[in-house]
């Protein structure tokens, strides 16, 4: 069974990932709110477990957007993605197959649902590494943000 973990700075938010807007009659979060949101919790990184591995196993979900230096044909703004890969993670929370999810929602979804492999936190951009050697095998992580794009990470190994 996958365990999700997620930020404390995403506790009480509410739906898909947003905060409850005071000035909402429904007390639902506006888009804006949603988006910002999930940009800020994307960027929250986390610390690395003290007696990590060296090399860890380790799948993603790679949402891409316009606005990286690399886009390579994505056309969705930075909330947006965001956004999808936090309904990627919804999805798992709900029970969904990691795999199912990986061809959804991953701009890069491969042949072998996501899967990096072996590595060490050295090989990693820094915010991904951050989240991943924060996992316990089978954890996946909340949306983090690297030059890439958002993902969603699960610690396979």
């Amino acid at each position: 069974m996958v365990r999700i973990v997620v930020s404390l700075l995403i506790v009480g938010l509410v739906g898909c990932g947003g905060s409850q807007s005071k000035g909402s009659s429904h007390g639902k979060a506006s888009a804006s709110d949603k988006v910002q949101d999930c940009l800020t919790a994307a960027a929250a990184h986390p610390e690395p477990k003290a007696k990590a591995s060296e090399r860890i196993s380790v799948s993603h979900i790679l949402v891409r957007h316009a606005e990286l230096a690399r886009p390579e044909g994505a056309t969705r703004t930075r909330g947006q993605a965001c956004l999808r890969a936090l309904k990627a993670l919804n999805e798992l929370k709900d029970g969904a197959a990691w795999a199912d999810v990986v061809q959804a929602y991953s701009d890069a979804p491969g042949p072998n649902n996501g899967a990096l492999g072996r590595v060490s936190q050295e090989d990693l951009d820094p915010s991904f590494a951050a989240a991943a050697f924060s996992l316990d095998v089978s954890e996946v992580s909340y949306v983090v943000e690297s030059f890439r794009g958002f993902h969603v990470i699960m610690r396979t190994e």
